[in-house]
């Protein structure tokens, strides 16, 4: 195996661990609930702690990396991740399992965008488009295995043994950066700014939106004027940094902020997919539910493929409004869900459920970031991915509140044809647009 392989497969051992993770945990959720004695709407926070703090963390790791060395600072994430998994194993109740998420949260947000910056700096330029593919392919997978695995492992072992599987692949993960992937960074940049109070005050705006919804007696006069002291903080904040963490004056730009909101309501579709499905099917093994979660997920990622094909041939706001369009349809597939549901029926509309939430991603992507200037694509990546956290802590909120409850199904529904309302504007823009060029 020659050096370039060797980099990709060191920093993928780990890496691929923090979707495998997101996913995980969704089989178990029951099985958690059960064993520390609370609810579900209590139990889904092991799931909305990890998405707050990827959201809020993952923008500025990336800074931190070119500060003190992506190598470094991924390491960092490596033991971070190890650690926190290992405690999670040893949670006794359920504040200790959400703090631990938290921890593991955080190792995961320090890994993955300077993973992305080595393989960026160390592969070759030549060989790079191909490291990115078996990057975002790998992420994928790791996105698909994990309900899989979950299933197995608890079937097998106990819920416990979602955390310790990650214990070998991280170690192996240090040891191989450590003497395998190079220091990719000689220089610093020349803005050290770090945007930690916006960071603060965004969690803490995520947190207390959700305490809000999922814990109706704690909404009081005081909370409320909490939290519109922390979104004033925050807005006063971002408007003042040298480094913001969310640049307020990039959403003039339609197209950037539309594809920053088509990513909040594709992963609130595709997270609440893999949250409800083990919570409302209750009909089915968790084996059998982990298998049919594995079909949505790879659905899901084969599908982005062909939507960037496809991208180039039709558009890539056509494909958005077909991802959309799909998505209406799944949304309707999944109202007619029940405890009779047959086997077939439900893979057969997961799969359609992969293929519509999947299609559209690449685009998503390739119009947020193609919609700013060159010197600011970080910034851009960066909230990007916090508007996909976003959706993904939506959708976790929704399912605890209103599982069993058709309004959840109409709730999915309705984001969908909002995506699909402002992918056709964005359609019916550029048709317009091509018109009145022909014309001159």
């Amino acid at each position: 195996m020659n050096k370039t392989n060797l980099i990709l497969l060191s920093i993928l051992i780990g890496t691929f661990l923090v979707p495998v993770n997101s996913t995980m945990i969704a089989v178990g959720l029951p099985s958690i609930a059960s064993y520390l004695n609370v609810s579900i709407t209590d139990i889904s926070w092991v799931v909305t702690i990890y998405l707050i703090v990827m959201a809020v963390v993952q923008p500025i790791a990336g800074k931190l990396g070119d500060l003190y060395g992506n190598k470094q600072v991924m390491q960092i994430g490596f033991i971070v991740f190890l650690i926190s998994s290992m405690a999670c194993a040893f949670s006794f109740n359920l504040f200790s399992l959400i703090l631990f998420r938290s921890l593991q949260a955080l190792g995961g947000a320090l890994l993955t965008p300077n993973a992305t910056a080595i393989i960026r700096f160390a592969i070759p330029t030549k060989k790079l488009s191909h490291a990115f593919s078996i990057f975002g392919l790998t992420m994928g997978l790791g996105a698909a295995i994990g309900p899989l695995l979950g299933s197995f492992l608890i079937r097998s072992f106990s819920w416990e043994a979602i955390f310790w599987v990650n214990i070998p692949f991280l170690v192996i993960g240090v040891i191989a950066t450590w003497f395998i992937v190079p220091n990719v960074n000689d220089s610093q940049p020349n803005n050290k700014t770090l945007d930690i109070a916006g960071t603060l005050y965004l969690g803490a705006i995520l947190t207390f939106m959700t305490l809000f919804a999922t814990k109706n007696e704690l909404i009081t006069g005081w909370t409320t004027l909490v939290l519109f002291i922390l979104v004033a903080l925050f807005s006063y904040q971002e408007l003042v940094s040298k480094a913001p963490l969310i640049e307020f004056s990039m959403f003039k730009n339609i197209h950037f902020t539309t594809a920053n909101l088509f990513i909040m309501i594709n992963n609130f579709f595709m997270y609440s997919t893999v949250l409800f499905i083990p919570i409302s099917l209750n009909q089915f093994s968790i084996s059998t539910i982990g298998m049919m979660l594995f079909y949505f997920a790879i659905s899901m990622s084969l599908s982005s493929w062909i939507g960037g094909t496809l991208a180039n041939k039709i558009g890539k706001d056509k494909v958005i409004f077909i991802s959309f369009f799909l998505c209406c349809i799944t949304a309707l597939l999944y109202f007619t869900f029940s405890n009779e549901s047959s086997y077939l029926f439900v893979v057969i509309a997961l799969i359609f459920g992969g293929f519509s939430s999947g299609i559209g991603i690449s685009s998503m992507q390739i119009n947020s970031l193609k919609s700013v200037p060159r010197e600011k694509v970080g910034i851009a990546s960066g909230i990007y991915s916090t508007f996909r956290y976003l959706g993904g802590i939506m959708a976790s909120v929704v399912v605890a509140i209103l599982i069993g409850n058709t309004f959840f199904f109409l709730l999915l529904l309705c984001f969908s044809i909002i995506g699909l309302i402002l992918s056709l504007g964005l359609v019916l823009k550029n048709s317009t647009n091509l018109n009145t060029k022909n014309m001159r």
